[in-house]
């Protein structure tokens, strides 16, 4: 078997030679050659992977009829058996345009006929050019060595500052495999970018919420809402489509067990303060209330002054002419507030999809904010449980340690007073000393009374004259425990 053109000579002789696989790739590589058995990779990082082996031509994937398959090429063989491209490859020049020479310029004997030849088409080449990668065929495949996390930090700023371009090109280039999802973001350390899974919630099927074509017998918070004259704000125009929404909505949630309530979003507030004004009615769902506002949107056009503005404008100089015009338009928008958002926080009537369309995906986000806020109270009590039991631990330690500090409080005050009673006995028996020395008489009778008091006290001093154990420990005082608890509150674990 012919020995393949050493890496170094390739590029010396102006060939492309494609970069070495890394461990994963060869990995990868290895498991399509065993037949792609199943439960080996999680995720779809692996597919990633094969689509860039086959970009270098050492696979074939295939996606027929909504089934992945990979299989080894011959290339992809020889890389696994030599761990290097085969020849072909390496040898693999881009022909250059133009023409090739003319036997003239070789000086053979068709010289005078200055013939030449034409060089071939991409078409009939036996090594066509690779078309090459976009940006966003890079970006996941980076991604996707890099186990679906990187962050971008690039020498020039101008370099980083491109990739939230790319980041959003990438999206809407519709590469991105349906259950991935790509976050990016500023970080310290510079863009993080990561493909991370799609929430199942994103990619479950809704079905419809039914609307009525008329209000039979519409639901008491609709009934709420019909008896003031304008409830919301509205116009005649579309309040009833607004009022028909409304029901459709909070009888689909109370199916769901959800509770409605009449909000205090009543009388007509101007269309800028609208938004964020009290709500039109509110739906709970497990301890998380939303709030609801019916919204009418407006159109805009070019303001014409009249001739009074104008003639005002040019007599005042606080005088300012509008540039547009406002009209309410038949669209309506719905905002909810409240809890943690999910899909979105409104939605509006579009050239797409009216809002009769949305209202599933209004009625799951307010489910989704009722998991989201019943997690969180979950959340919380096992902190507060667990910072209790902390607190617990801490508190018996702490007597432990407390205990252990006041016998070794008594220790050291048995041996200061044992080491005072020593030189009170050394001094006692000066005295004796002294007063055996003094004439017998009323002075030495004095002296003898003082030394046998002094010795008492010094016998009832020194703590070796009683019997040594360990001492009574107190019953601890909160402030006494204070001192042991590292920063903790000794009251409770509240504090």
């Amino acid at each position: 078997m012919a020995e393949s053109m050493p890496v170094s000579l390739a590029k010396s002789q102006g060939v492309q030679v494609p970069r070495p696989l890394n461990e994963r790739q060869r990995q990868v590589l290895l498991w399509v050659s065993n037949g792609c058995p199943e439960g080996v990779w999680e995720g779809i990082a692996h597919k990633l992977s094969c689509q860039a082996l086959q970009s270098r031509g050492l696979v074939k994937v295939s996606k027929r009829q909504g089934q992945w398959s990979a299989v080894l090429s011959t290339a992809g063989e020889y890389y696994l058996a030599h761990d290097t491209y085969p020849p072909d490859q390496l040898h693999n020049r881009d022909p250059s345009p133009g023409r090739s020479r003319s036997p003239a310029a070789t000086g053979g004997q068709g010289a005078r006929t200055r013939a030449t030849v034409p060089v071939p088409s991409q078409a009939t080449s036996p090594h066509p050019r690779r078309k090459a990668r976009t940006v966003t065929e890079q970006l996941l495949e980076e991604l996707a060595e890099a186990g679906g996390r990187i962050v971008k930090r690039e020498a020039n700023g101008r370099d980083t500052e491109k990739w939230p371009i790319r980041v959003a090109a990438a999206r809407r280039s519709g590469k991105i495999p349906e259950t991935k999802e790509l976050h990016a973001g500023w970080c310290r350390d510079g863009y993080e970018i990561r493909l991370v899974d799609t929430p199942a919630w994103r990619l479950a099927s809704l079905p419809p919420v039914p609307v009525p074509a008329r209000l039979a017998s519409p639901h008491p918070v609709v009934k709420a809402l019909q008896s003031h004259p304008e409830p919301m704000g509205l116009t005649k125009l579309v309040q009833g489509r607004a009022l028909r929404l409304i029901h459709a909505l909070v009888t689909a949630t109370q199916r769901l067990g959800y509770a409605s309530a009449v909000g205090a979003g009543h009388g007509v507030s101007a269309p800028h303060r609208r938004r964020n004004g009290p709500p039109h009615f509110t739906i709970t769902a497990q301890g998380q209330r939303c709030d609801f506002l019916v919204l009418q949107e407006q159109d805009r056009a070019e303001h014409v002054p009249t001739k009074k503005e104008l003639a005002d404008a040019e007599k005042h100089s606080w005088v300012r002419i509008p540039r547009y015009d406002y009209s309410p338009a038949e669209r309506l928008k719905i905002c909810v507030s409240g809890g943690v958002a999910h899909r979105a926080s409104e939605w509006a009537d579009s050239a797409a999809r009216s809002l009769e369309d949305q209202l599933a995906e209004i009625v799951q986000e307010v489910g989704l904010r009722g998991e989201a806020t019943e997690c969180q109270r979950l959340a919380d009590l096992e902190a507060a449980r667990q910072k209790q039991l902390l607190w617990e631990a801490a508190t018996r330690q702490a007597k432990v340690d407390y205990a252990e500090a006041f016998r070794v409080q008594r220790l050291e005050a048995q041996e200061k007073a044992w080491r005072h009673a020593a030189g009170l006995t050394e001094y006692i028996d000066a005295l004796r000393v002294h007063a055996a020395a003094l004439p017998a008489g009323p002075e030495r009778e004095g002296a003898e009374a003082w030394i046998a008091w002094a010795d008492g006290h010094v016998r009832r001093l020194n703590p070796l004259n009683g019997t040594p154990g360990l001492p009574d420990i107190p019953e601890p005082r909160a402030h006494d425990l204070k001192p042991f608890l590292h920063g903790l509150s000794p009251y409770s674990p509240g504090y």
